[in-house]
Parts: C-alpha cells; sequence; structure tokens
C-alpha cells in the first residue's frame, strides 16, 4: 500500500479562519478529513503533518522517508519565499514531490513570486482551492506507480 506524507507548512492550521478571501472557508479538519477519505477510497495511508517552523517540517520529512513514505505532498505556504533549507531536504530525498497551493500564487504576488521548494516539484497545483489537494494526491500516485513500473 503506498505511504504520502502531506506536510502542511506555516499558518496553513489556521485554514477557513485566515483570509478565506484567499484559502477558502475550509477549516483544516474539513480538509484532514477530505484527504482521509481520498486516501481510505483510492488505497494508500496518509500522514498529515502541521508546523509552523521549517526545522520541524525538515525533521518530519526525513523521519518519513527513513519510514518508507512513498511520496510528499507539501503546501510550504509560509516557507514558500525563503525556504531553502526546506528545499535542500526534498531535494536530497529524491522522493516524489507535489507542491500544493490553495490560492494562485501568480496572481498574488505577480512581481514577486518564486517558489524556493517549487523547483524540486515534479508537479506543482496551485489556484484550486482545498480541491488542488486532491489533484495533488492523484499526481502523487502517479508518480509513484510511475516510478515503481
Amino acid at each position: 500500500m503506498p505511504k504520502i506524507l502531506v506536510v502542511q507548512g506555516a499558518n496553513m492550521n489556521w485554514l477557513g479562519k485566515r483570509q478565506p478571501e484567499h484559502y477558502g472557508s475550509t477549516s483544516a479538519a474539513e480538509l484532514d478529513a477530505m484527504i482521509r477519505r481520498h486516501a481510505q477510497a483510492k488505497g494508500y495511508e496518509v500522514d498529515i503533518f502541521y508546523t509552523n517552523t521549517e526545522g520541524a517540517a525538515i525533521d518530519r520529512i526525513y523521519q518519513a522517508v527513513e519510514a518508507g513514505v512513498d511520496a510528499l505532498v507539501m503546501n510550504p505556504a509560509g516557507f514558500t519565499f525563503n525556504g531553502y533549507a526546506l528545499a535542500d531536504t526534498v531535494r536530497s530525498t529524491r522522493i516524489p514531490y507535489v507542491e500544493v497551493h490553495v490560492s494562485n500564487l501568480y496572481a498574488r504576488y505577480p512581481k514577486e513570486m518564486t517558489s524556493i521548494p517549487g523547483p524540486t516539484a515534479q508537479c506543482v497545483i496551485m489556484g484550486l482551492g482545498v480541491h488542488g489537494y486532491i489533484l495533488g494526491l492523484e499526481a502523487a500516485l502517479h508518480l509513484i506507480s510511475q516510478k515503481a513500473g
């Protein structure tokens, strides 16, 4: 059974409370339930990890890789713009990585949009609200199957 780690970066624990005009009204708990339903329906294990500190995200990714996780789906959130250490971590693990953003960052930050971890991703999904997580998980499953085949 494939294993996917979902990492939610800085401020994602306030999903549904924080700036609903950008992030919608779905709460973190509701999103987690949606992800878990998808995992059950598609037959994979999922671990969801929230953190507001980059070091904790790095530690959790390394721990998951050591435990045999097959892919990473991550919304780096606040780490998007300065997460060099996080990008190096993802790059060094060599597991499939899908980056997800609830809003379209290019529309919100047209002059300064650069995702530091983004270039380490095989796929980036943004601007589709929380549904982007389902597409990100589907992309991760596809990448896992490509790696296995």
